[in-house]
């Protein structure tokens, strides 16, 4: 038998093929490692933002023009509501449908940002039936400032709607042309109102989700997982070939008997 184990060789097919799937688990692993740290920091920036004091807007676009990032700063801006001009976004709120109510915040200089004011019930979408809630004069809002789109986030996401007014992602530019804005008078970037109430209920401020899934840390234990049982697995290979069992051992002996005694 040992002589049959060394003519047949070692399994380098084999091994080689192990090798590569152990290596390619344990890259998954690794990276997603790397991948629990950098969530875990940003969720650390993430809370730092939402919880930091107010600054200005004035503030918020020296971010955005050094950074292109002004998600979940808090800030807080003045200036005049142009309720007619209002964008409606599909949405949903507490498993209700409706919309978030985009509205664009004339500012003293001229140019205009894009305030989410929040939820209104489907058959509110029409500003009609919330006439309290239209806000005319001077405001000042505090919310979150957030980084606008680039483009459609998925396929799967309907074109919006313009001629019925429902968006169903948040295109800046045509929001903006849509509401007559002009691009130099844009603030490049939109801002979530906080939960303030608004007269009338509506529309309900506040609606800014956050919720960054965060299970890397399962996804590498259970790469780490298969590398390990595939390098056990190996293992117990290996030994088995080289130790076999003895035919002429105990337990050859003990067959052997069975066999006579069946006879």
């Amino acid at each position: 038998m040992t002589k049959t184990l060394r003519s047949e060789g070692f399994p380098w097919v084999k091994f080689i093929l192990g090798a590569i799937v152990f290596a390619i688990l344990i890259a998954l692993g690794t990276w997603q490692v790397e991948r629990l740290f950098w969530k875990e920091s940003l969720l650390a920036e993430i809370e730092a933002r939402t919880h930091a004091k107010p600054i200005s807007l004035a503030d918020v676009e020296t971010i955005w023009a050094t950074q292109r990032d002004v998600d979940y700063r808090t800030v807080t801006v003045t200036g005049r509501l142009l309720n007619d001009r209002e964008r409606h976004y599909f949405a949903t709120y507490d498993g209700t449908s409706g919309f978030y109510i985009y509205t664009p915040l004339l500012l003293d200089d001229g140019r205009a940002v894009f305030i989410n004011r929040g939820f209104v019930p489907y058959d509110r979408k029409n500003s009609v039936t919330r006439p309290a809630g239209q806000i005319e004069g001077q405001v000042t809002i505090t919310g979150l400032a957030r980084n606008p789109l680039a483009e459609k986030p998925s396929s799967v996401v309907p074109n919006n709607d313009l001629v019925r007014n429902v968006y169903y992602w948040k295109d800046l530019p045509v929001m903006a042309g849509q509401s007559g804005i002009a691009d130099d008078k844009l603030i490049p970037f939109f801002i979530d109102a906080d939960k303030t109430s608004n007269p009338g209920g509506l529309p309900v401020g506040g609606v800014t989700i956050i919720d960054l899934p965060n299970s890397h840390l399962q996804y590498a234990i259970t790469w780490y997982g298969l590398a390990m049982t595939l390098l056990a697995v190996a293992g117990v290979s290996l030994w088995q070939r080289y130790h076999p069992k003895d035919p002429s051992g105990p337990e050859a002996d003990q067959s052997q008997a069975s066999d006579l005694t069946s006879r």
